[in-house]
């Protein structure tokens, strides 16, 4: 049985998304529109991929260097045959089938690579292109049929008769070819055009006037053969992709109580039972628990949440969230945190690195930061961990217990030990001890006319 690779052309200007990123690197529910391929291309069964690169190759090799992927540059944009012939190297070799899809096509599915690759195989093709039945072919090349019902050629909609322009079975713009087959029509790929350019789907017509077989694979979902070449279309490329993965999280049960203004990246994970609430974004992997409420607006990146927990009108990123504890309103929990089970950070409430154990209570507009906070704290409304003396940062210690008044300033480097308790409005610069009472601030003195003497 021959290996599977896929090829995956991207070396595009991109100039009507009129931005300096590469068209394939544009993101679709924070993830980049070819990382949507080539994962399609892998959940396909492809052991290999090769990536063409064209116009800011170093960019795209950049954002693709932790995968598992070859690359070959297109230096001169040749039309789209000119693409597959600068990875020749890469088609060539073992016997194989090859894939070959876009970059800017992130809603393709590896269900229905897969389904193609199959059929590819099962008849013996030399080539399988994918094709689609839509109401509106106007834009896409269209697939004209011989008497017998059988794949006689691609016509660029450019190049259609009236006749043609009815057809409205359309080239989706994917094939899988035999890699000899492949070779075959890349060396006898002609440029007699207009435009001076090499057309992949010419490789058709030649791999069938030297007696191949080619047939077509018509997917059941137009919508996944959506191209992405302007901000426009990146819109509704995401509103398909939206519907795709709160549909599926709705089918299993989560509740999304308005699935049109709520945005799950595609690597999002939900535990039974947890309702989320409108303008809710969950990106980079997040992962949430059972019996949970999210939102409303509120943004996780790289967030795991257990179980029970309640998040509104709030920011987290890239820390864990404990069991049955709430944040927000308009809590702000930057990196690397780590907040225990039945917590409450409050409205204005910020948490940097730090770790805030169970049962802790933040309630308001206090701010923790490079700090390890134990059980049973009751923080007071404006409390400040003073982390950063304008050189370097330093952290403060808080164990199990204590208490800390409002308007406290702790200075680190500093340790309150366990049960303390620390008088509102206290600046503390030393380490209190276990179950002290501490209280750090100037004697109130008042001064009769003291207004009037000061020019106040």
């Amino acid at each position: 049985m021959s290996s599977l690779k896929a090829l995956i052309l991207a070396a595009g200007e991109g100039t009507r998304m009129k931005s300096d990123t590469p068209k394939v690197l544009h993101k679709i529910l924070n993830k980049s529109m070819i990382d949507y391929v080539l994962d399609a291309a892998s959940d396909a069964g492809a052991d290999k991929i090769c990536v063409v690169v064209g116009s800011h190759a170093e960019k795209v090799t950049s954002a693709l260097e932790e995968r598992n992927i070859t690359f070959a540059e297109q230096k001169e944009r040749l039309g789209t045959g000119h693409a597959v012939m600068c990875a020749k190297s890469f088609v060539e070799g073992e016997d194989s089938d090859i894939l070959i899809l876009y970059g800017d096509t992130p809603l393709l599915k590896g269900e229905t690579l897969k389904e193609l690759v199959a059929f590819h195989k099962k008849e013996g093709n030399s080539a399988t292109l994918l094709s689609a039945f839509v109401d509106n072919p106007k834009g896409y090349g269209r697939i004209v049929r011989d008497s017998k019902g059988l794949f006689a050629k691609n016509v660029e909609e450019k190049d259609t008769t009236d006749e043609e322009k009815k057809i409205n079975e359309i080239n989706a713009g994917v094939y899988c070819f035999k890699s000899k087959d492949l070779l075959y029509a890349l060396d006898n790929l002609k440029n007699d055009n207009a435009a001076g350019e090499y057309y992949l789907p010419d490789a058709l017509e030649i791999i069938l006037s030297a007696g191949g077989r080619v047939n077509t694979f018509a997917a059941e979902d137009p919508d996944e053969f959506l191209g992405v070449n302007s901000k426009v279309q990146l819109y509704e490329a995401l509103k398909v992709m939206q519907r795709r993965i709160n549909y599926g999280f709705m089918e299993d049960g989560i509740t999304i109580i308005d699935p049109e203004n709520t945005f799950l990246s595609p690597d999002t994970v939900i535990g039974k039972d947890t309702i989320i609430y409108p303008g809710v974004f969950l990106e980079g992997g997040t992962v949430i628990g059972r019996d949970c409420e999210i939102g409303p607006d509120c943004r996780l990146s790289s967030v795991k949440v257990g179980d029970g927990t309640t998040i509104e009108y709030s920011r987290i990123k890239e820390s864990r969230i404990g069991n049955n504890t709430t944040v927000g309103p308009f809590a702000y929990i930057r990196p690397d945190c780590v907040i225990g089970d039945n917590v409450k950070v409050g409205d204005f409430v910020e948490v940097k690195n730090s770790t805030v154990g169970d049962g802790t209570k933040i309630s308001h507009l206090t701010y923790i930061g490079d700090t390890d906070a134990g059980r049973g704290i009751n923080f007071g409304c404006g409390t400040v961990t003073v982390n950063y003396n304008g050189k370097a940062k330093f952290r403060t210690t808080i164990e199990d217990d204590s208490f800390i008044g409002c308007n406290t300033n702790l200075i680190a480097p500093v340790k309150v030990g366990k049960g303390a308790y620390i008088a509102a409005g206290s600046t503390v610069n030393r380490d209190v001890p276990e179950d002290a009472f501490t209280i750090a601030r100037v004697r109130q003195k008042n001064y009769e006319n003291g207004k009037n003497k000061l020019k106040l």
